[in-house]
């Protein structure tokens, strides 16, 4: 796992900085990453070098354990709770809250 998550680690908080809405799920989070050549480049790649055979594992740790990480990692976001309804072939979705960056609000 140490190996893909430092391979996505550089993409995940450009991606949260350009998100424009308050909070997003993991599935969103996983769709923007899509949306970006290198980002999908990146994460195709993790996909590729997950040790487990099968897609479907890769994808389960990707977006069930490395992304939710990196989300945190960035403190950027904060976990906001379970996405119920919600659907994700791969792992339980949850909902991230951007948080205030410092220096917005000191004009």
């Amino acid at each position: 796992m140490q190996e893909i998550t430092i391979m996505l680690k550089p993409h995940v908080a450009p991606i949260v900085e350009r998100i424009n809405v308050e909070e997003f799920t993991t599935v969103e989070f996983v769709e923007a990453m899509q949306l970006d050549p290198e980002t999908k480049a990146a994460y195709d790649h993790a996909v590729e070098r997950w040790v487990e055979p099968g897609e479907f594992r890769a994808k389960a740790v990707i977006h069930g354990q490395v992304i939710p990480l990196l989300l945190r990692e960035t403190g950027l976001v904060e976990w906001a709770g379970f996405a119920h309804g919600e659907k994700d072939d791969f792992a339980v979705p949850a909902w991230w809250r951007k948080l205030e960056t410092s220096g917005d609000d000191d004009e």
